[in-house]
């Protein structure tokens, strides 16, 4: 058959297996995630005794570290970062500098005394958990540091065993009650998701229709353009400007209207005005984005965006410190809708309302980019005269 003739066709079964290979890269990050060197933080504000001269405090911040597990790459699960008071640790959460903290009280090593007395007083410890920062991040912070404090539960109850055991005392019902759990640790959640917020995934929910919006508008742009006989630089040029302007007013329509539609099928938007206008600036950074590398290679460009959304979307839910070293260093960063993610992130969990910060300078630093590239393509040589003459030739020999 004449249609097997064709390379292409004859090629078709390695370009699927190609094809499936290169988006298949996209399920691994999310197969086995595992935490590397996840920033925890850890306060110590323990004033021990002084009669015996003892701080569990301390003990306990080195046991801690000396027990952290290590991945099979060799890099530790937890980066333990120490702090000097509550309240700076409540700042870093607040930063999204740290997953998770755990909060050694004053008078730790005093109730933990305590407990070999006839009227044992329970010490407490406080972990906050930065829901905002991360949901499934911060999740398996909490998780470690429960299972910290619980290991740290078995060992100072078979302790205080052993020394009643070696006294030979008798154990009240208060006293028992209180070996039960010798720690008892108070979870606090700081900058939660609340609910009706995806679990926390809404950033990542939101950033898709938008990627599409912004890649779907500029191929309708490309295919107008293409039909258009703008044959010199200065027709170029105006296109390209009226292309920008144009994109302005879209940007503002797609920011308000996916707000809208987003709120309007139950996600919480506490900042509608200012997410809106968020989301307009990351549709035109996109826009003008995809605009550059479509003025200069055409259609060719789409299969860059369309990576770009296969293989980001399921890292942008993800935590860099739960990525293996290869996509944290080498893809992640390389990912211009993550900074749309991290700004509505602190939009949505943070309190902030919109502000030229981070993602956002970042963000208009990407669209200006953009815009000169797209400005400057212009002024490179178009193929259109020399395609017109040789269609000339052809009708007038």
């Amino acid at each position: 058959m004449s249609l097997f003739k064709n390379k292409f066709i004859v090629a078709l079964p390695i370009i699927v297996i190609a094809v499936i290979f290169i988006f298949s890269l996209a399920m691994i990050p999310s197969i086995n995630p595992s935490p590397h060197n996840l920033p925890i933080a850890i306060v110590n504000e323990d004033q021990g005794l002084t009669t015996p001269k003892v701080n569990m405090g301390v003990t306990i911040v080195s046991d801690m570290k000396s027990e952290t597990s290590v991945n099979s790459d060799g890099e530790p699960a937890i980066k333990w970062i120490e702090i000097g008071s509550e309240v700076e640790v409540k700042a870093g959460l607040n930063n999204q500098e740290y997953y998770a903290a755990l909060v050694i009280p004053k008078d730790f090593s005093e109730k933990q005394a305590s407990l070999l007395t006839s009227d044992p007083s329970t010490p407490r410890m406080q972990i906050y958990v930065n829901q905002g920062m991360n949901a499934s991040a911060s999740s398996m912070a909490e998780q470690m540091l429960i299972q910290a404090v619980n290991g740290m539960n078995e060992k100072i109850r078979a302790e205080l065993l052993a020394t009643f055991d070696q006294q030979g005392a008798t154990i009240s019902t208060k006293q028992a009650a209180a070996l039960a759990s010798p720690i008892v640790s108070d979870v606090i959640n700081v900058n939660p998701i609340g609910t009706h917020i995806a679990n926390g995934n809404s950033p990542v929910l939101m950033f898709q229709p938008l990627w599409m919006a912004s890649l779907i508008g500029n191929v309708i742009f490309l295919l107008v353009k293409n039909k258009l006989n703008e044959v010199n630089r200065h027709e170029r040029l105006r296109a390209n400007i009226a292309q920008v302007f144009w994109g302005v007013i879209i940007a503002l329509a797609a920011g308000f209207s996916l707000t809208w539609f987003a709120e309007r099928w139950g996600l919480h938007i506490s900042h509608f005005t200012h997410t809106a206008l968020f989301l307009a600036i990351a549709y035109l950074a996109f826009f003008l984005m995809i605009s550059a590398i479509f003025s200069w290679i055409g259609f060719k460009g789409m299969i860059i965006f369309v990576l770009f959304l296969f293989i980001g979307a399921p890292l942008l839910s993800l935590a860099p410190e739960s990525l293996s070293p290869f996509y944290r260093d080498w893809i992640l960063p390389w990912l211009p809708m993550r900074f749309m993610v991290e700004g509505l992130r602190e939009l949505f969990f943070f309190g902030q309302g919109l502000s030229l910060n981070h993602p956002t300078n970042v963000l208009i630093w990407i669209g200006v980019g953009g815009l000169l590239v797209l400005l400057a393509s212009a002024f490179k040589r178009s193929r259109k005269p020399e395609q017109k003459k040789e269609v000339e030739l052809a009708h007038n020999p």
